[in-house]
């Protein structure tokens, strides 16, 4: 069984991590849920826990196990890593190598050789700011395949890029790496 990352940070599209999990899960992959404490205000840990069966993690700082630093230990044991969705704060904390929450911390202790998917969601003014997209380039430069958003209508009621992709684009590509 192939094991996945699903990072899920505070875009309004972090519902659409309830989707693509799922996806996941009926594709025979292992999904262990990673949430900022943002993503967790907008879906609940208890939904993802449900769809993967398996523990959320969202607190560096909660170990339950003291033979285990999960935040080193889990990013090891699995295949790909996926953000999905990718605020321009966590594109940023990526790029900069901030490890501040256990997300950003899970990024930089993944090894370099692990596929490595991001799927940006955010306002178009903030997608296309000169900063998110030097810092989406930096990512690109290390190995990183982002995962394009879509032009539709945002939650600020403007109309352009930055909607998360679709899901079954998000799934689609995490298939085409044939893992």
């Amino acid at each position: 069984m192939k094991s996945i990352i699903l990072g899920i940070t505070g875009s309004i599209a972090a519902y659409k991590a309830a989707d693509i999990a799922n996806n996941l899960v009926n594709r025979q992959y292992n999904v262990n849920a990673v949430m900022t404490k943002a993503g967790a205000s907008f879906i609940t840990p208890l939904t993802l826990q449900t769809l993967t069966k398996n523990r959320v993690f969202v607190d560096v700082l909660q170990e339950d196990d003291p033979a285990q630093i999960v935040h080193i230990d889990l990013p090891q044991s699995v295949d790909i890593l996926l953000i999905a969705p990718a605020t321009a704060n966590i594109i940023a904390k990526i790029a900069t190598g901030i490890a501040d929450d256990m997300l950003s911390s899970m990024v930089l202790a993944t090894p370099n050789s692990t596929p490595k998917l991001i799927a940006p969601a955010m306002n178009t003014k903030m997608y296309e700011n000169v900063a998110t997209q030097e810092n989406l380039h930096t990512l690109q430069k290390r190995g990183w395949q982002i995962i394009e958003p879509r032009v539709a209508r945002l939650a600020c009621n403007h109309v352009g890029k930055g909607a998360l992709a679709k899901v079954d684009t998000i799934v689609n590509t995490i298939e085409a790496l044939n893992i």
